[in-house]
């Protein structure tokens, strides 16, 4: 940029021609970019043009946050959303596009001579959250303001988050995710607002008093919880809420003395131990010191959100005693379930409210979603490290289970074999604390995220429990916010349905439906591909730039994307791919559908056999893609560091949606909507939200394959059946002989020796028994392809009638029947 240029833009000229709200944005960001900043305009990297222009967007979304907070009615009710996850992207355009702000800020950044695109490119991923469970509170969040429901999210600010995966020769290395080393322009600390967190120590036990027995904890050590506020800005900027994060600080930052005495190191040794509360997101618990600090975090944000809560509500009301009326508390998964001994602790202890008043207002207040059916994922702790960190909660802990089953045992006859099932001390593996159980008592309501896993949770894990109390598991089936997975994600389709179907279809999304009007309009068929095509170059460009591997955009984009896990079955869509890779070999002169296989996600630290499948991944790729027999046919690609960004680059490009996890596993999935939504067609089994997608968008335009969830639990009664499927098929027998001699990893022929065997000895995830029938649908849908006006119309069903699974319509659910709040 020129000196003249420069002297210009800096006396104001450049603005002829601009509409007066872009003139306005143009002169804010060029104020942050030298007064919040510190630079010239000639020095500004990109970097500096995303935060100036962040904050330049903040002011505007502050307006509103302040106001929605004085217009709520000190009597309305709040709710108040606890998650160990927000993994909420990039804040930049979802601001921008929420706040109506898209053509004022590119036109103001166009006239600087800078690239609106280059501008979102520079934030980086806020690395708050792992998985589906941390996006779908990101989503949660957005729709509760897009609806104008007075809301709160808790959870932790961590420093490096879930860390940053590299993949060196196939292999996953963790490194930390360092995104906020430039700072964080959205977000407001809060040092005033601050709690201690205490831990360890004993318990005194006081005089009996009217009110019961007291109780003193002496903790042993006290860390502080500082708050960091973002502003969550909704639809049209109808409400912004506040995503409220904790962040761990020592009560002593640094040890004076033993500094003065030049012990350096130990002097900051109790600060580091404290700071790593909130350093990262799930670390390893392979080790004791792992697990304890695990808990730690889940006890340090649970308790200053939920000492946070009851001061918020004391401000606006004269006591406790009515807080189930002012607020509703939603406990993401089992992470926060220590809320229930928390909150009993603050009644009880602190408040000094009765014991049968508390359980009242605590069950009154708390509710509690389960994702999951994996036991290991349904969190227990052992008793004696709950004992040593919160010794006040464990006797808060077993007093409410003793009460729970004297209660039950005054109503019914009790078997020693069902007071073990429903107590919340598992006895059977080293007396541990079940905290799936903990919050399934200490709640109003417990829901489920889609309409087979409720019932399966009525089933099995919480099977007696559920006979105990029959009206208290309900269903809420998971959504998706529309903004940012459809406008933001892909504005050439956006632009599309918004011709055909009005632009009242950007808030309303059953107004999708009107497509189908047109399904059979070639024209339309053809705008379509050229906006998928569009993505996909796209795609392909950053596939290229990324791992270097060119891919055909004209090729089937085939595309799994999510957390790598044995049950979301990753390992069988790199069977078949092998097995497909062996078939184009052996005939090559066959017309053969051409394919790009894409994959992407993490696998957790300590998770050895998910690390191996990325590895066979990359050794399958690497086998395929220099391979001159199937080029033109058949790719193979592993995008590494799966984030929200990059979802949002391939979810608008593919042309396949692999939701192939085991039936009866998966509680709902949201990247199956996403797919969806943006016209992918989906292979999948009968699990989680597959099944009311199906019913939704028509059986005809879904792909199911496999075992029902009944039969997963039939088959696996046989210890044999591994064995017998893959004898059944001779296609799966020779790719894994293949796989067990070392075909894809020469170098080393025993790498996957280890995952053939368990395959054969003990296939828990039915990969074995589902391959010929997922075989079969993946040529199914070679055929469906050669059909390409069959294939949009497929495609543009799943657009058209996708709607309901929008999170503005689970929330107003929750809102509704849950939380008990009347929304507009």
């Amino acid at each position: 940029m020129g000196c003249q240029v420069l002297k210009q833009i800096e006396n104001g000229q450049g603005q002829a021609g601009l509409t007066e709200g872009a003139a306005a944005m143009r002169s804010a960001i060029l104020s942050k970019i030298r007064y919040a900043s510190g630079r010239e305009l000639g020095s500004a990297r990109p970097h500096d043009w995303f935060v100036a222009t962040a904050l330049a967007v903040r002011d505007r979304a502050v307006d509103i946050w302040l106001d929605s907070i004085q217009r709520t009615p000190t009597e309305a009710k709040q709710v108040a959303y606890f998650s160990l996850e927000f993994l909420i992207g990039r804040l930049l355009e979802d601001a921008v596009s929420n706040l109506a702000l898209t053509d004022d800020v590119r036109e103001a950044l166009a006239s600087l001579g800078i690239d609106y695109e280059v501008v979102k490119a520079a934030e980086p991923d806020a690395a708050l959250g792992n998985g589906g469970l941390g996006r779908l509170a990101a989503c949660f969040m957005e729709s509760m303001a897009s609806i104008d429901l007075p809301a709160y999210g808790y959870g932790i600010r961590y420093d490096y988050g879930l860390f940053r995966q590299v993949i060196t020769d196939g292999v996953q290395h963790e490194v930390p995710e360092d995104w906020l080393s430039f700072g964080n322009p959205w977000e407001f600390e809060r040092p005033n607002i601050a709690y201690p967190v205490r831990f360890g120590g004993t318990v005194e036990t006081g005089p009996e008093t009217g009110l019961g027995v007291g109780h003193d904890w002496h903790p042993a050590e006290t860390v502080m919880a500082v708050a960091y506020d973002t502003p969550v800005v909704g639809w049209r900027g109808r409400r912004v809420n506040t995503l409220r994060l904790w962040s761990a600080r020592a009560v002593d930052p640094l040890k004076l003395d033993a500094f003065n005495h030049g012990d350096y190191v130990g002097a900051m040794a109790d600060r580091a131990r404290v700071e790593a509360i909130s350093r990262v997101l799930y670390p390893s618990d392979e080790t004791p010191a792992g697990q304890e600090l695990r808990l730690r975090q889940e006890y340090f944000f649970t308790s200053a959100s939920l000492q946070d809560l009851v001061r918020r509500h004391l401000e606006r009301n004269p006591d406790v005693t009515n807080l189930a009326e002012r607020s509703a508390i939603q406990l993401n998964d089992t992470h926060p379930a220590i809320a229930v001994a928390e909150l009993m602790r603050i009644l009880v202890d602190e408040k000094r409210v009765a014991w049968e008043e508390a359980w009242r207002i605590t069950t009154g207040t708390l509710n509690y979603t389960n994702h999951t059916l994996l036991p290991e994922a349904l969190e227990s702790w052992p008793t004696e490290l709950m004992e040593r960190l919160l010794p006040r909660h464990m006797q808060i802990i077993y007093l409410i289970n003793w009460l729970h089953l004297e209660k039950l045992a005054k109503d019914r006859p009790l078997t020693d074999d069902f007071i073990k099932r429903v107590s919340l001390i598992d006895e059977g593996h080293g007396r541990r604390v079940r905290m799936g159980h903990l919050a399934f008592l200490g709640s109003r309501r417990v829901n489920g995220v889609s309409a087979l896993h409720t019932d399966l949770v009525r089933e099995t894990v919480f099977s007696d429990l559920h006979a105990l109390y029959p009206d208290r598991i309900v269903n809420k089936t998971n959504g998706i916010t529309f903004r940012r997975w459809l406008q933001q994600a892909n504005p050439g389709l956006t632009e599309i349905l918004i011709e055909v179907a009005g632009p009242a279809v950007l808030d309303d999304p059953s107004r999708l439906e009107a497509l189908m009007r047109h399904a059979d309009d070639a024209s339309l068929r053809d705008r379509l591909r050229a906006a998928r095509r569009h993505n996909k170059d796209i795609l392909a460009r950053t596939i290229k730039e990324r791992v270097g591997i060119v891919v055909d955009p004209d090729a089937i984009f085939d595309v799994q994307i999510k957390r790598i896990h044995e049950y979301k079955r990753q390992l069988l869509n790199l069977i078949e791919t092998a097995a497909l890779y062996e078939a184009i070999r052996a005939e090559p002169h066959r017309d053969w559908t051409p394919r790009v296989k894409i994959m992407a996600g993490k696998a957790a630290s300590s998770y050895h056999r998910a690390k191996l499948i990325i590895r066979f991944a990359h050794d399958l790729a690497r086998r395929i893609n220099d391979d001159p027999a199937v080029r033109g046919r058949l790719k193979m690609v592993f995008l590494p560091n799966y984030n929200v960004s990059l979802a949002e680059c391939i979810i608008p490009a593919a042309d396949l949606s692999e939701q192939i996890s085991t039936a009866g596993m998966e509680a709902s999935g949201t990247g199956n909507m996403k797919f969806a939504l943006n016209g992918a067609i989906t292979i999948g089994t009968l699990d989680g939200a597959n099944v009311e997608i199906r019913e939704h968008v028509g059986a005809e335009n879904i792909a199911i394959f496999g075992l029902t969830a009944p039969e997963v639990a039939e088959r696996r009664a046989d210890p044999d059946h591994g064995r017998a499927a893959i004898a059944r098929s001779p296609r799966l027998a020779a790719t894994l002989y293949a796989m067990r001699a070392g075909a894809y990893s020469p170098e080393d022929r025993t790498r996957y020796a280890a995952l053939v065997e368990g395959l054969s000895d003990n296939d828990t995830f039915m990969v074995t028994d589902d391959f010929d029938s997922y075989w079969d649908a993946q040529r199914g849908l070679d055929a469906l392809w050669a059909d390409q006006p069959h294939w949009w119309r497929e495609s543009i069903a799943n657009t058209a009638r996708i709607g309901w699974f929008s999170s503005d319509r689970t929330i107003r659910e929750y809102a509704d029947e849950i939380w008990r709040i009347p929304v507009r």
